[in-house]
This record gives C-alpha cells, sequence and structure tokens, in this order.
C-alpha cells in the first residue's frame, strides 16, 4: 500500500529528502544527452527541487515543472533564476488532476512519481499527463520495482512489477518498452541504488 505522504512537510523538514540527490536520475541523464530523445516542451511532473527540469533547460528545452508542494516549486524556481534559466518554470498544482496544459507537452518525465501516488490518484494521473501531452509526445517513468526495499512490508512507495507497470501505464499510453532500472537516493548513511524499471511509452 502507497503511503500518504505531507509533501509540503517531506520539503520543508530539516535535511534533504531522499529522492532529491542533486542531480537528475543517472537514467535520465543519459536520456537527455541522447540526440532526438527529448522533443518539443517538456513536462516534469512531480518535479521537487528540479534539478532534471534544471538540466534541461540548461541544454535548451523549455520546461513546465509542477509539484504539489509549493514549498519544492518555490525552490525550484529560486534554482532556475540563480542560474540564468528563464525557459524553466514551475507551478504547484495536483499533478493527478492537472488541467490547463492541454497538448501542450512533447515530452514527459515522471522521476519517481508514479510509484508515490496512493492507489486512487494513479489512474487521474495518467489520464492527465495524456490530455497535457502532444500527439506523439514521449512519456518517460522511473518506478521501483518490486523487492526494491527488500523484505520491507509497511507502507510505502508502491513497488511494480513489470506486467503491473505495463497494465497501469497502458490504459491510456502506448507502451514502447519497460526495462529494467537503478533509482538512486540520498540516505543519511550515504547514497544507495534500488532497483526498478523505466518505461518509455507514446501518445498515439
Amino acid at each position: 500500500m502507497t503511503q500518504r505522504i505531507d509533501w509540503d512537510q517531506a520539503y520543508q523538514a530539516e535535511g534533504t529528502p531522499a529522492w532529491s540527490i542533486g542531480a537528475p536520475q543517472p537514467e535520465y541523464a543519459a536520456i537527455i544527452d541522447a540526440e532526438g530523445a527529448v522533443q518539443g516542451e517538456v513536462l516534469d511532473a512531480g518535479c521537487g527541487h528540479a534539478e532534471l527540469a534544471l538540466a534541461l533547460a540548461a541544454r535548451g528545452h523549455t520546461v513546465v515543472g509542477i509539484d504539489l508542494s509549493p514549498t519544492a516549486v518555490a525552490a525550484a524556481a529560486k534554482a532556475a533564476e540563480e542560474r540564468n534559466l528563464a525557459n524553466a518554470t514551475f507551478a504547484a498544482a495536483d499533478i493527478s488532476t492537472l488541467t490547463g496544459y492541454d497538448g501542450r507537452f512533447g515530452t514527459i518525465f515522471d522521476s519517481g512519481l508514479l510509484h508515490a501516488l496512493p492507489d486512487e490518484l494513479r489512474d487521474g494521473y495518467l489520464k492527465s499527463m495524456h490530455h497535457a501531452a502532444a500527439s506523439g509526445a514521449r512519456f518517460y517513468i522511473l518506478a521501483f520495482g518490486a523487492g526494491a526495499f527488500g523484505e520491507h512490508t509497511g507502507p510505502g512507495p508502491t513497488q511494480f512489477t513489470e506486467d503491473q507497470l505495463r497494465d497501469e501505464v497502458s490504459r491510456y499510453w502506448q507502451v514502447d518498452e519497460i526495462r529494467p532500472a537503478q533509482l538512486h537516493a540520498a540516505l543519511p548513511e550515504g547514497p544507495a541504488q534500488m532497483p526498478g524499471f523505466l518505461v518509455i511509452a507514446t501518445k498515439v
């Protein structure tokens, strides 16, 4: 069961959240450096401190970062201003009911958002992303895989099997590929990697 989290409180707490590693997830760093992998305007869904959005903006892409936490959005906007990245903008909104961006984005990145959403919000999120995407848009999703936390069985992010991910995403998207991936975290005891999947999907 996915644990409900007060995201704004998480970003206000002392210390940096484990998912804020100070850089894009390595899987995404490789993608954004690949020629042709990022098309059109970009949405960083659940952007948090937005190192992914900022890295994309630094490469010349126009990026919108959206997060439920006003605290995270304010920090991301400040970082963009400090780095003179006027092509990165940010908004605080509920991504599972997002409106006002219909057909806008050619590329959408989910850097660990889908697995953090409660079960009842995932369908609305995937539908909202489909509405926000332009025809032919590419959707990248990084999500924890089954067994990512070993024998821990309490509340926490959803740990998907490949089939579960395919079933979830394919309700609204054409799933082109699902491949094993590592998700990186910054834990108090040091950097960590956990197994997961990278989903690559297209709006058709």
